[in-house]
């Protein structure tokens, strides 16, 4: 199995959407985009900014067992708005993977239900009466436990977020959870000790707003100056 492409290669490849594979099961566990050798610096683990997540962790355990971790480049010579769109095609059709951000422009126009759809284009646009950060979340963690899909674990100012009254869940642009924060604090085993650490991330002890407040805010769209297409960062402010 190659280590590097050629710069022959390189040259013809252009920028390219590629998957890491669990050899152990076959399964798909990172979507992922780049240029040059781009893929084979994510399969050894290296240039990456993270070096605890999910996605290291896997890489870790594969090359533990003494085996490779495969993968496919899925398309290539693509201008970079195509790129982001076969990168965000890719995140929603495999559930569940390790990216910690969704693709571009999926939470604007990735899967939905035809009743999600409905909602998302017929909702009523939010009027935020408060100080609010919104945190676009996973659909597969929401599926779960929507708090805990919310709370934890992100990259953010903490002295900035700590100034909100409200912490808003979005998916597709509507606003499916409202809670209050009482403490942000960084995401280590001591302050959460249900979830694995994650350097230079925070998350909040808080509870779901009084019914009234979610009232204002619950199934509404948030404003149209929040939902530009392509922004990656899953944390917004409204101040």
């Amino acid at each position: 199995m190659p280590s590097e492409f050629s710069q022959e290669v390189i040259e013809q490849l252009k920028l390219y959407v590629y998957r890491l594979i669990d050899p152990r099961n076959g399964e798909t566990f990172y979507v992922g985009k780049g240029t040059g050798n781009r893929v084979f610096q994510h399969i050894s683990g290296v240039e990456d900014e993270d070096a605890s997540s999910e996605k290291i962790a896997r890489i870790r355990e594969i090359r533990l067992a003494g085996l490779r971790v495969g993968h496919i480049i899925h398309r290539h010579g693509l201008d970079e708005r195509t790129a982001f769109e076969v990168e965000g095609a890719l995140i929603d059709a495999y559930p569940g993977i390790t990216n910690v951000v969704e693709g571009h422009g999926n939470s604007e126009f990735g899967v939905m239900h035809s009743e999600e759809i409905i909602q998302k284009y017929s909702a009523e646009e939010a009027t935020f009466r408060h100080k609010v950060v919104m945190i676009n979340v996973h659909k597969t963690a929401v599926a779960d436990n929507l708090y805990e899909a919310t709370r934890f674990a992100w990259r953010l100012n903490p002295k900035k977020v700590s100034r909100a009254d409200l912490v808003l869940s979005v998916r597709n642009s509507i606003i499916i959870g409202v809670f209050t924060a009482s403490d942000w604090l960084p995401a280590t085993s001591e302050n959460f000790p249900l979830r694995d650490p994650r350097p230079g991330r925070y998350g909040f002890i808080g509870t779901e707003a009084p019914l009234t407040t979610q009232e204002l805010y619950l199934r509404k769209k948030i404003p149209t100056k929040y939902r530009k297409r392509g922004a990656a960062n899953p944390i917004k402010y409204s101040f």
